[in-house]
């Protein structure tokens, strides 16, 4: 996803490489390119805002004839959090999948919080 030399600023939470892997290599690609443009810090081609559902993130969309793949994200702290990648069938996105989303951003904010309070406490300390 990176050229040689520079590193990603791509970050899966729980399954999700796992899970995008497993989709049809067309499909693969193109989330692969629209991943790589928020890499590059540009805009993907398909997104949109999952709105009041999960405020603050984005899903990447593409579609075959019998199903639709979403990838969540959102943006912090200067990288790209894949926090959720799934299939439906229908226009709507199950509860379920947005609960796997909400409780992983959850987790991630939390992990953010906790590595914000070991710096600020880190700092200034001497170690001998």
């Amino acid at each position: 996803m990176t050229s040689p030399g520079t590193s990603s600023r791509i970050r899966w939470c729980g399954d999700s490489n796992e899970v995008i892997r497993a989709w049809p290599s067309d499909v693969r690609f193109h989330m692969g390119g629209d991943l790589q443009r928020l890499d590059d810090r540009e805009e993907p081609l398909d997104f949109d805002s999952m709105g009041n559902a999960l405020p603050g993130v984005y899903e990447l969309r593409d579609r075959d004839a019998n199903r639709w793949y979403r990838v969540l994200y959102v943006h912090l702290e200067g990288l790209v959090y894949v926090l959720h990648c799934f299939m439906k069938t229908t226009n709507q996105t199950a509860q379920s999948d947005i609960k796997i989303a909400k409780d992983r951003l959850k987790t991630l904010h939390e992990e953010i919080a906790a590595r914000r309070k070991e710096t600020r406490h880190g700092k200034g300390k001497r170690h001998r």
